[in-house]
């Protein structure tokens, strides 16, 4: 009996002393939990925009390329009966992307957007491509990696629509000689303006998004104090015209990275070839380095026929492994001394440049293709893109020589 006694005391005492530090326990981790600040002000945007949780799922999947050899593509071609050619040829190539105009060069959408969307109030759209999920999904069912093409801060539409976004002289729209109009890359709300248009891309299924004309006009350095425009939230800048023209840029590349991180998109960026040549391109404001630490892909445009005798070589249309490989040595050892370095995916020429005149070029095709392909290959650059304002692509190309 007593033996039973001692034990009946000992278990009453056990239970009792079980709630007592259990209690003690969470009085910690309570405390524990009330020393942290959890306000919302607290907490990093940029860790929302990263994570999975917020990330929006347009209900297509595509699988990134063992490296991207893509094809650009024009509204017109997208949505006529080009298309299924130029699908017929990624399917029996090495080829395995297109970049497909969502904006074009003149500021118009390639597709009328639905009426529920955000920017069918903007009347900027063209029927040329009728379904563009349609268009997603056979890509998708293909295996063709999507890229949207988004012409940036060349837009002749908005120009005229809002000519206070723009550059004036006088009560007219400057225009170049090609009779452009360019928006202001200095003015938040043209930012804006084409981010909404990425985000509805990327809603649709495109993979990546990416950015051309993100620059000033060619020659803006001879004519930004005889223009009139707004210098927006840089007007209080204390840098040179330069520096904050490039920082407008650069800016704008940043904003547009960050504001598409919930969509899951890559972002990439077109670039003059000579851009990382120099310290920066002083009339475009556009700085190789800094526009490559702000984005995923940097796609340099380093077609033969664009150069003068840069690398020495005195009619570079000539010599296209020459000239490509010379260019990607400048590029690699830019880009090596970046801390986050993006793909190098540059364009290649598949066009000829008859207008160079007799003697300063050649017909492209198969053998040029390659040639530029193989000196990037030589330079470790393994990812590419083809251009052909046409798309009209050479035949018989080996795209993994």
């Amino acid at each position: 009996m007593k033996r039973k006694s001692w034990f009946a005391i000992l278990l009453v005492a056990c239970m009792l002393a079980i709630p007592t530090i259990g209690y003690a326990e969470k009085n910690q981790k309570m405390a524990d939990f009330t020393e942290r600040t959890y306000g919302f002000e607290e907490i990093d945007k940029r860790i929302i925009a990263t994570s999975t949780l917020f990330r929006y799922d347009s209900g297509l999947t595509f699988e990134y390329p063992d490296a991207v050899r893509g094809i650009y593509v024009t509204g017109h071609s997208a949505g006529g009966a080009r298309f299924q050619n130029l699908v017929d040829l990624i399917d029996s190539t090495d080829l395995n992307a297109m970049v497909i105009d969502i904006k074009d060069d003149f500021g118009n959408l390639t597709y009328i957007p639905e009426g529920d969307s955000s920017l069918a109030t903007m009347d900027i759209g063209k029927s040329y491509i009728k379904n563009p999920r349609a268009l997603l999904e056979e890509l998708e069912e293909k295996k063709i990696y999507p890229i949207g093409r988004i012409v940036v801060f060349k837009d002749t539409v908005l120009a005229e629509k809002r000519p206070d976004l723009s550059f004036t002289e006088g009560e007219t729209v400057w225009k170049n000689g090609r009779k452009e109009a360019f928006v202001n890359p200095f003015m938040k709300d043209v930012w804006d303006y084409n981010v909404e248009i990425a985000i509805e891309a990327a809603k649709m299924g495109f993979q990546e998004i990416q950015f051309d004309y993100v620059r000033f006009p060619e020659g803006f350095e001879k004519r930004f104090e005889s223009l009139e425009y707004s210098y927006g939230d840089y007007a209080e800048s204390e840098l040179d015209p330069v520096q904050r023209r490039v920082e407008a840029v650069t800016d704008f590349v940043a904003y547009a990275r960050e504001q598409l991180k919930p969509y899951g998109v890559e972002v990439s960026v077109d670039i003059f070839g000579y851009a990382a040549t120099l310290t920066e391109a002083p009339g475009i404001g556009q700085n190789f380095s800094k526009i490559s630490e702000n984005v995923d892909v940097i796609s340099s445009m380093i077609y033969p026929s664009h150069w003068t005798s840069y690398f020495g070589i005195a009619k570079p249309d000539l010599e296209p492994y020459k000239l490509v490989a010379e260019y990607a040595k400048v590029e690699n050892e830019v880009l090596g001394k970046l801390e986050n370095q993006p793909v190098s995916r540059p364009w290649l020429q598949d066009f000829t440049a008859s207008w160079l005149g007799s003697g300063n070029y050649l017909k492209y095709g198969k053998a040029e293709v390659e040639a530029q392909i193989k000196a990037l290959q030589d330079n470790g650059i393994n990812e590419y893109l083809l251009w052909n304002a046409g798309n009209t692509y050479s035949t018989g190309v080996n795209y993994k020589p």
